[in-house]
């Protein structure tokens, strides 16, 4: 039997709530499977954990992790604790020391979800966008100085490398000639910010000679956010800086019906360390411990792991699952506009992983 060691990072707010039903549901789909097994390891890094020992994880919290195969992320963040904290703490403290550059955001519009978009029902947006997740505007360089006087200075500095942007880029128009359509935009801001998103202008067209089979264009940030609403139908594959991918890809979820919904995988896509997924849609603390949370995200988070992981069956029976479950009104959470619990609707992917094929 193939086994998996998975750390388990539950985190803040609903997070703890929809990783303990994904990981239900992902033990459904070992079980139904039948040919691998997830050995779970879970680590109690957060908010709380925060208030008890003044860090959000312990000195070398990243290097416990290199040992699994995946780590399955909830949510961070806390509103007694300063974001920054919290992100710099533990998201950005495992995603850059690992080297998962590539942020990869499926979005569609999954059956029973209503977009919010007139006239979209579905098949005009089907996209992915890949997010580069180690540099630009969230590197970490800068600085605050002669704090709390009249003449204090804060810098952020969008730190730009050429190996960097290749191999985002690189690995955007690799995804993009997997998927039919073979094509990709690619989205700067080189009208405004000169250096940086100029160098990733041309980088792009210098990779694009790479692939002839791939259809490709680039747009301005600004006008990328209109595009994705009144042409959606136009667009595929996506690639974009760490700031404006993070922007464009809660607008897509939205779009497609719901945060809730959404997944994520922060990759390494050569493979050298773990790679992360998490569902996008924050810790939620406004609805924390109502059991109400729309585990869907989590759920499709979990299929990107398992195709990770090369449990490919699973991976589509549970997509299958999930398809199912959302195509049902009855089984949306209040966040789809119904009345749905978060166990409800775990307890309904569970059986439909395990009546599949039966």
């Amino acid at each position: 039997m193939r086994k998996h060691k998975i750390a388990a990072i539950g985190g803040d707010g609903i997070g703890p709530e929809v990783i303990s039903a994904g990981l239900d549901v992902l033990d459904a789909c070992a079980k139904r499977d039948g040919g691998f097994a997830l050995e779970v390891t879970h680590f109690d890094w957060g908010s709380d954990y925060y208030k008890k020992h003044g860090v959000m994880m312990p000195d070398g919290g990243a290097d416990k992790l290199r040992s699994f195969d995946a780590i399955y992320f909830g949510a961070v963040g806390a509103p007694d604790i300063p974001d920054h904290v919290t992100l710099w703490g533990l998201r950005l403290a495992i995603c850059q020391p690992l080297d998962q550059y590539a942020n990869v955001r499926p979005t569609r519009i999954l059956p029973g979800i209503t977009s919010p978009l007139r006239h979209v029902t579905g098949p005009e947006l089907d996209w992915v966008i890949v997010r580069e997740n180690s540099e630009g505007e969230y590197a970490g360089v800068g600085g605050r100085v002669h704090k709390g006087l009249p003449e204090e200075v804060a810098t952020d500095v969008a730190m730009f490398t050429r190996p960097g942007v290749i191999r985002i880029i690189r690995y955007a128009f690799e995804l993009a000639r997997s998927r039919p359509r073979k094509l990709l935009t690619v989205v700067t801001k080189s009208n405004a910010q000169r250096h940086g998103m100029v160098m990733w202008d041309d980088i792009a067209a210098e990779v694009a000679r790479e692939f002839p089979d791939v259809t490709w264009d680039k747009m301005l940030v600004d006008a990328m956010t209109m595009r994705m609403t009144l042409r959606p139908q136009t667009l595929d594959t996506i690639v974009a800086t760490n700031l404006h991918a993070d922007i464009l890809s809660d607008l897509a979820a939205a779009l497609a019906g719901s945060l809730g919904i959404a997944p994520t995988a922060n990759l390494n896509p050569e493979r050298k360390t773990p790679s992360m997924f998490e569902p996008i849609h924050g810790s939620a603390f406004d609805i924390t411990g109502k059991g109400i949370a729309n585990p869907v995200g989590s759920f499709w988070t979990a299929v990107m792991m398992l195709e990770h992981l090369g449990e490919n069956a699973a991976a589509a029976r549970l997509m299958k699952a999930v398809e199912r479950v959302t195509a049902d009104p009855s089984l949306h959470t209040p966040d789809l506009g119904g009345n749905a619990t978060t166990k409800q609707v775990t307890e309904a992917v569970m059986r439909a992983v395990e009546a599949e094929n039966e």
